[in-house]
């Protein structure tokens, strides 16, 4: 059975919501969401490095854009890629699915906690090459969330 991951968000949804409500409201927010992002960010850094190992961490543009299209999945995302390259990969998301359950849900924090965050990690997996930077996400009410991955090698120094 292949599930997309827009589909796993939802699933996971369900015990992580009421887990991290449980946790904030013992330990307080603060310190409960830093435990969730601690723990969770260790998950998603393997994760990172698993795929950057599986794709031989050469192409960046060749590397990005299949994992893109899979986040994307099942209507999840629209988006517009804006540079690809063996050293880059940016691309904005101008609707996102993800962001739009998590409001339902009542619960936009929730979700960049859980899912918008993990990006970060995620690309700190690739190595200390690659760097992710975003100003902005749909979840935290931005206009659209704007990725860039850039390879630090391919970044003229100041």
């Amino acid at each position: 059975m292949d599930v997309s991951i827009i589909q796993q968000v939802k699933i996971q949804a369900r015990v992580l919501v009421p887990l991290v409500k449980a946790l904030q409201m013992e330990l307080g927010e603060e310190r409960a969401n830093a435990l969730v992002r601690r723990t969770l960010g260790a998950i998603y850094r393997r994760y990172g490095e698993e795929f950057w190992s599986a794709k031989n961490g050469n192409d960046l543009g060749k590397a990005m854009s299949p994992e893109l299209a899979a986040y994307a999945r099942d209507d999840a995302l629209d988006y517009r890629v804006i540079e690809q390259s063996h050293d880059a990969f940016a691309f904005e998301v101008t609707a996102c699915r993800y962001a739009e359950f998590y409001k339902e849900l009542g619960e936009p924090e929730l979700g960049f906690l859980l899912v918008c965050s993990a990006d970060f990690d995620l690309a700190e997996g690739f190595g200390p090459d690659i760097k992710l930077s975003r100003t902005q996400t749909i979840m935290q009410g931005g206009s659209h969330c704007d990725f860039r991955y850039k390879r630090s090698s391919s970044v003229e120094e100041q």
